[in-house]
This record gives structure tokens, C-alpha cells and sequence, in this order.
């Protein structure tokens, strides 16, 4: 069974998350850790649960969600993984950083590729791989139905949906992607997002003023 632990890091309040198996194995996603305490808490976290990190696997690259990408690749010697169709975003990172005012000198390189349709295998466990473009144009949800919970990165919040003004987004494709794949989930299944709190499919049908 898989389970998963979240974090709130940096400026942008970004939600990076551990999914852990029964055998204390556990995926990293999106690690937004940006400040070196950042790091050190979630550090902490996994020797304080013994945790065994395998990889990290991103939901997509936009800047707050790869600043701790580097670190975890480097403490622990795991790969890292994402869409194929994020390599532009992922490599516009160093350039975002000075946008925004963050010292952030290179953006980490992949050393695999996640592709939808394909499951991600952790231990005994799997954990569905949805493409769902528009925020960005390769972002990705990951779907686990035994624990009723989707990570949908920054497509669908709590009340709101991701920006499309960044560059490789379109509102029209991000919609596309909630009604085709997120809204096909049962009402009661808890999406965990990027930033901001949980909510659920049913909420998020009935009240999400983007989504109307």
C-alpha cells in the first residue's frame, strides 16, 4: 500500500510530497526545497522514518517545484524523472530563477523520462501515470485507486485551476485534461495539489468557477 507524506516549501508555499511503501521505500515528487533548512527538514524526515528514497518524479518543472531537485539527486544518488515534453521548461529554470529574484544557477537533468500510459512500479506497488498538459506542456498526475488519491501538480486546486500564461500553456488543453482524465475519477477521490490545501473530484466538479 502506498501512502504519502507532504511538505510546504519555499516562497511560492509549493507542495512536494513522498510516496511511501509498506517495505519504506518512497518516491520524492516535486521537491520544492529551496532554502538549505528546507532541505535539512526533509532530510530529517526520511532518517527519522528510515525511509529508502528510490527516485524523484516530477509532476512537471516549473521552477518551484525542481529547487530541490539537485540536492535529493545528490544525498541520496537517485534519478530523476519526468515528461519528455517538460525538457524545454526544465531548461528555462536558471532563467526563471533570475525573473523572480532566486539563486538557482543550473537546472538538474533528467536521467529518465516518465511516459503516460506507462505505470511507475514501487516495490509491489503502481502508481498510474496520467498525462495532463495545459499548465505546462508535459505536466503529469499520478493516480494510486487503492488509496483513492490522485497528485495532480499544479492542473487542478482546491477552487481553481493552474496559469496558462506561462509559456507551453493553453487553458483550453488544461480544461481538456481536468474533464478527459481527473473528472473521469470517483467523486470521493482526494487530489492532492501543487499548492494549497486537498480537495476532492466532487467538490471540484460542483463548485471549481474554472470548470463550470
Amino acid at each position: 500500500m502506498l501512502n504519502v507524506v507532504f511538505f510546504t516549501f519555499n516562497a511560492f508555499d509549493e507542495n512536494t510530497y513522498l510516496i511511501v511503501n509498506d517495505k519504506k521505500q518512497c518516491w520524492i515528487v516535486d521537491p520544492g526545497m529551496y532554502h538549505p533548512e528546507e532541505v535539512q527538514e526533509m532530510v530529517d524526515y526520511i532518517n527519522s522514518k528510515q525511509l529508502q528514497p528510490q527516485a524523484i518524479i516530477n509532476t512537471h518543472a516549473h521552477l518551484d517545484h525542481i529547487f530541490g531537485v539537485q540536492a535529493m539527486m545528490d544525498k541520496y544518488n537517485i534519478g530523476f524523472g519526468l515528461h519528455e515534453k517538460e525538457k524545454s521548461v526544465l531548461q528555462m529554470g536558471a532563467a526563471s530563477a533570475v525573473m523572480f529574484g532566486f539563486d538557482f544557477k543550473e537546472a538538474p537533468v533528467p536521467t529518465f523520462f516518465i511516459k503516460e500510459g506507462e505505470p511507475l512500479k514501487l516495490g509491489d506497488d503502481t502508481l498510474d501515470v496520467w498525462f495532463t498538459p495545459g499548465h505546462s506542456p508535459g505536466s503529469i498526475s499520478f493516480y494510486y485507486a487503492p488509496g483513492n488519491w490522485v497528485i495532480s501538480g499544479d492542473v487542478l486546486f482546491s477552487g481553481s485551476v493552474g496559469r496558462t500564461d506561462l509559456p507551453g500553456g493553453s487553458f483550453e488543453t488544461l480544461v481538456n485534461s481536468i474533464r478527459t482524465h481527473l473528472f473521469t475519477l470517483p467523486g470521493n477521490t482526494q487530489v492532492l495539489s501543487g499548492h494549497g490545501p486537498a480537495t476532492h473530484i466532487d467538490q471540484e466538479k460542483k463548485y471549481n468557477p474554472f470548470l463550470k
